[in-house]
């Protein structure tokens, strides 16, 4: 699969562009997870978004912050892939993606994420490591990861 790769700052968005990323996170954090949960939560403005596109629909999509927004390290956060493409290996080139968006952005430094616990492997193939014990997060159990220079 093509995909074509584009980071951009809020207000570089298209309307389209955002509503779509709206759409997919709804689907997979609201919809596939069954939970109640506040996606627009405020911080998007603050955030460069990783867009991977393909045929002309969003297929992947993560959003990346500087130091000091979410955590004390740079972050990546609300990390999808459609849900049809799962197990496909978009994931992990995803990943790649949003650590090389966080470096070209701000340089290369540590990124802390909040990763869902059922997750954890998938992460630690990206070099990250847990760093504290499991919590609950809007229902779902996650563990902070710290990925270090």
């Amino acid at each position: 699969m093509n995909i074509a790769w584009r980071f951009a700052a809020f207000d570089a968005l298209s309307a389209a562009e955002l509503y779509e990323a709206l759409q997919l996170r709804t689907e997979a954090f609201v919809m596939e997870q069954a939970g109640i949960y506040q996606d627009m939560d405020g911080s998007d403005h603050l955030a460069v978004h990783v867009l991977g596109v393909s045929d002309g629909q969003l297929v992947a999509y993560a959003r990346c912050f500087a130091a000091g927004v979410k955590f004390a390290e740079a972050s990546i956060g609300r990390v999808i892939i459609r849900q049809v493409l799962r197990g496909s290996g978009m994931g992990h080139e995803l990943m790649r993606q949003a650590i090389a968006c966080v470096s070209g952005q701000w340089g290369v430094q540590p990124i802390r994420i909040g990763a869902q616990a059922r997750l954890e492997k998938f992460y630690l193939q990206h070099g990250f490591s847990k760093t504290g014990e499991p919590y609950i997060e809007d229902g779902i159990p996650h563990v902070e990861m710290l990925r270090p220079i």
